[in-house]
């Protein structure tokens, strides 16, 4: 039952972790031109090239952060085992991936944002490694 909890509560992190920095930081740092729609896939598809630079940097950082801080509430919650860790970066990675998938991009973009998502996983687990081995 912890671990289950720990995988929902991982996740839940991880994605109020992508929030804040995608939209609350990024966004208000770096305005949207007037009349965008962020929340319409079709307007973000069309339009790529009036998004700032900034918020593309923020969001790579988000998938970054959002994937280690998961992990490591999961590993907190769990202290015994890695499953609820590696599920909460898998779906992270996956989230990442989908989005790389969904919306054409620069290819600087698309290159930095899916291998920041992974090294994020992989300095995730050494993390989260260390701080279940803390724990025994």
């Amino acid at each position: 039952m912890r671990n289950i909890v720990a995988t929902i509560i991982g996740f839940i992190a991880a994605s109020l972790t992508v929030y804040i920095i995608e939209n609350l930081i990024g966004h208000n740092l770096f305005p949207l031109p007037v009349g965008a729609d962020p929340l319409n896939m079709e307007w973000l598809s069309n339009n790529m090239n009036l998004i700032p630079v900034g918020i593309k940097i923020c969001v790579v950082i988000a998938h970054f952060a959002g994937v280690i801080v998961g992990m490591l509430v999961a590993a907190k919650i769990s202290k015994q085992s890695m499953v609820p860790s590696y599920i909460v970066g898998a779906l992270m990675l996956a989230a990442t991936f989908f989005n790389i998938i969904m919306l054409p991009k620069e290819l600087w973009f698309t290159l930095s944002d899916g291998v920041f998502a992974i090294v994020g996983f992989i300095l995730g687990h050494i993390l989260t490694k260390k701080q279940i081995n803390k724990n025994f």
